[in-house]
């Protein structure tokens, strides 16, 4: 565009009588030219010098893309404990600036972090038992967590059991015995729902209209392994992927049936976690060295971005347009920036840990993830605008 108007700008002043315009007129961009004629050329015309810094003067300026920025982790000591440590899924209690961190050790148990105070409340009293998984013996307790109305609502792969802890007390409540050890919690506040996605291919909806006491409801057939969830409130949808099918489903959290099923370009090794953008319709799929971005409506692919390998589950911060994607393998954490159609560029990464993954968020953009060598929690402060 800028040459068309140093050509114009030539044109318009030979017109007046300046005869042909030289060469540079024509490639004002060009190192100047170095033979007689074209020093003879520039010399018998200021017409073209002055249709080359016409153009110079036109061409704005472009700002380089910044680089990443670098977070640096602090750790923060878990609870004492003893033996080795089971850790899955975290949780952001953003409202009441906490992360939730169930685990496994010696005892069962759901760490609170008081993000502001930097400090911890242990909730002790949750069943533990040994299994077999994968071929090697595991011990096995408290797994996943979200946050419902009043209350928290701890999944125990343990015991196979749901567990209500006192949002305010953090005194831990009833247990509720399931048909299958629970994976993933998502509390569906619009339904007054608690929905666990199990290993048999399925998922448990449970009546949560009283909050301290929920009950199995439903359970939800499908035709893959659940694993990892995203609740769209506003628009009455929940999202999981299926593991072994490498596809993610959209099921209506009203009539509990599936309404979309979608490729999503994990590949063999399949998804892992999500998240869901209801604002922009879209949805964030974690695969297990990258991520893909998907239309929320009709499944189409829209963008693509590594991460490094050993991505589990995801955390996203809409109102900042802040994807938080721990790779265990990598021992990276990025935080990658969403655009209103689906773009993903890198905002930030940081060093973590082997092994720390499934990241969360705090409503600052602080992130965090467990190093399970610790064990601790690893805290990467959010970069300043």
């Amino acid at each position: 565009m800028h040459r068309h108007l140093a050509a114009t700008i030539v044109l318009t002043l030979c017109s007046t009588g300046c005869g042909q315009a030289s060469p540079s007129a024509s490639a004002p961009t060009s190192a100047p030219a170095t033979s007689a004629a074209a020093s003879s050329a520039s010399a018998s015309s200021a017409s073209p010098t002055i249709a080359a810094s016409a153009s110079a003067s036109a061409v704005p300026s472009v700002a380089a893309p910044l680089a990443p920025a670098q977070l640096v982790a602090r750790s923060i000591p878990l609870p004492a404990g003893s033996g080795a440590a089971s850790f899955d899924y975290l949780e952001s209690d953003r409202a009441h600036g906490r992360v939730l961190v169930p685990n496994a050790r010696d005892v069962g148990a759901l760490d609170v972090l008081d993000v502001g105070a930097g400090t911890f409340t242990r909730v002790g009293g949750f069943g533990m038992a040994t299994k077999q998984v994968d071929g090697k013996e595991r011990r096995l307790g408290p797994s996943g967590v979200t946050v419902g109305d009043g209350v928290l609502y701890v999944g125990d792969r343990g015991t196979s059991e749901l567990c209500a802890v006192d949002a305010k007390s953090l005194k831990l409540g009833k247990c509720l015995k399931l048909p299958a050890a629970p994976d993933g919690v998502a509390f569906v506040a619009s339904a007054k729902e608690v929905w666990v996605t199990t290993h048999d291919r399925s998922i448990l909806v449970l009546d949560a209209a009283k909050p301290d006491a929920p009950k199995l409801k439903q359970t939800i057939k499908l035709d893959g392994a659940p694993e990892g969830y995203a609740v769209d409130d506003a628009h009455g949808l929940l999202f999981t992927n299926l593991e072994d099918k490498s596809r993610t489903l959209a099921l209506d959290v009203k009539t509990h049936v599936v309404k979309s099923n979608w490729p999503n370009g994990c590949g063999e090794k399949g998804p892992r976690g999500l998240a869901v953008d209801g604002a922009r319709a879209l949805v964030l799929v974690a695969c297990t060295d990258h991520v893909e971005a998907l239309d929320a409506g009709s499944g189409a692919p829209l963008a693509k971005l590594d991460t490094g390998g050993g991505v589990d589950n995801v955390d996203y911060l809409a109102s900042k347009r802040l994807l938080f994607v721990a790779a265990g393998e990598a021992g990276e954490l990025s935080v990658i920036r969403v655009g209103d159609k689906g773009e993903l560029s890198l905002h930030a990464k940081g060093k973590t840990a082997a092994r720390a993954r499934n990241a969360v968020a705090d409503a600052d953009g602080n992130a965090y993830v467990v190093d399970p060598s610790g064990p601790s929690l690893l805290v990467l402060a959010a970069p300043k605008p």
